[in-house]
């Protein structure tokens, strides 16, 4: 049965848009990059890092020890745990926490169960530093990451400032996947930085300037993904977001396929909400190559896959299903079967075009995922071989699948908690 043409139409539509996205990033990547002027501290910023804590027991510890290692004047430092209504001992770790760190400016918060983006703004009136800054608490944070992001301050506009996120130490498959993910999104990132293109500033120690942050109305509240709200509330104001490649944060990763699945599944409902929120953005000139090329990827990015998904499914499932069909059509008589068996294959069967498609974006796929891993200082091959070609030819319908499962959120009006 021959492929109606309208599901080759859309076949088609995905593949170019997907190539042509590949292809515009490549042209920015080769474009020399503009010199940035970053200045040395002469004085230190007063800086206010709070950590919203929900249940967080097993990593506060190591995220309150991280900080106060930075290399930063104790002084001109507090950091405030917002303890969201937590059920276990994340209150009592903190306090024996400060207990023992006397010398250092650490604070604790608790308040009844309210969301990230209500600890946030809880953190964000209590905070007295110049520059706030948001920290998950299952991050930690290099000791000179704060001295690499101040600097990058050059501009009134400049709102965020963001680090280079890792996957702390990944263990298992899941996680090793993940880690080349995050590393090749940071190097589109600082690539999107270059059209003032960054759609999110992530939880683990986004620096913001607190007076534009305060200006703009603090977190929302009542949202899946505050910290892509409040970037593309940002953006509509016209502020700018920096990305860095050398200021380094590690957060841990989903371990399992069912945490996974959860966690992306509330960032890309969010995004699909956020996007229909700030849908004036899209395509709208006034917001530059942001409200042209960025906003629209937001959606777009996710029905890509879900049609690349459902084409290899098909494609690669065809030809078993019609096996099965043939079999049951002779009562699974498989001597007739094999007896009867042609081997009727030509090289003109071939979708030449649809081969070169998938070369060239393979081809610019494998050089990003080599120049990004030289920018991050890491390798590709660091967790093997099979993690990486995993993540090339098995990730993708990862992904596919979950944008599927949303659209079914979606349909039949399952709300999503964060």
């Amino acid at each position: 049965m021959p492929i109606p043409v309208y599901v080759k139409a859309v076949l088609w539509t995905s593949y170019l848009i997907s190539l042509y996205f590949a292809v515009f990033w490549f042209l920015v990547l080769l474009d020399r990059e503009p010199k940035g002027s970053t200045r040395k501290l002469r004085k230190f910023p007063s800086v206010s890092i709070v950590i919203p804590a929900y249940n967080e027991s097993k990593n506060i510890f190591k995220t309150l020890n991280s900080l106060i290692g930075l290399k930063y004047p104790g002084d001109r430092l507090e950091i405030i745990v917002v303890d969201d209504g937590s059920r276990d001992d994340t209150a009592s770790i903190v306090r024996n926490f400060i207990a023992k760190n006397k010398r250092f400016n650490v604070r604790l918060i608790s308040k009844k169960n309210g969301g990230k983006g209500a600890a946030l703004n809880d953190g964000l009136r209590a905070s007295k530093g110049e520059f706030f800054i948001c920290l998950d608490a299952d991050s930690v944070v290099t000791k000179d990451a704060l001295l690499k992001i101040i600097p990058h301050f050059t501009e009134d506009n400049i709102a965020v400032v963001l680090p280079l996120l890792k996957v702390e130490k990944p263990k298992n498959i899941w996680q090793k996947m993940q880690w080349l993910e995050y590393i090749v999104n940071m190097f589109y990132k600082k690539l999107m930085g270059r059209l003032n293109c960054v759609h999110v500033s992530p939880g683990p120690f986004s620096v913001y300037r607190k007076s534009i942050l305060k200006k703009v109305g603090g977190f929302d509240e009542d949202n899946l993904t505050e910290d892509l709200e409040i970037t593309l509330r940002l953006q509509s104001r016209h502020y700018r977001i920096v990305q860095l490649l050398d200021a380094e944060v590690f957060t841990l990763a989903p371990k399992t396929f069912k945490e996974l699945y959860k966690q992306r599944n509330r960032w890309y409902k969010g995004s699909v909400i956020n996007a229909f929120r700030y849908r004036h953005m899209m395509f709208n000139r006034q917001y530059g190559d942001f409200g042209i090329i960025q906003m629209p990827t937001i959606i777009i990015s996710g029905l890509i896959a879900m049609v690349i998904l459902s084409s290899a499914a098909y494609y690669g499932l065809k030809p078993y299903a019609k096996a099965m069909y043939h079999s049951l059509l002779i009562d699974f008589d498989l001597y007739t079967l094999i007896r009867e068996f042609k081997f009727d294959f030509s090289l003109l069967d071939l979708n030449y075009m649809a081969i070169m498609v998938a070369f060239v974006m393979l081809a610019i796929t494998v050089l990003i995922l080599k120049i990004s891993h030289a920018e991050t200082n890491e390798n590709p091959n660091k967790h093997g071989i099979f993690s990486l070609v995993s993540y090339l030819f098995f990730y993708f319908m990862v992904i596919g699948f979950i944008w599927i499962g949303i659209t079914f959120d979606f349909l039949f009006g399952k709300k999503q908690k964060w």
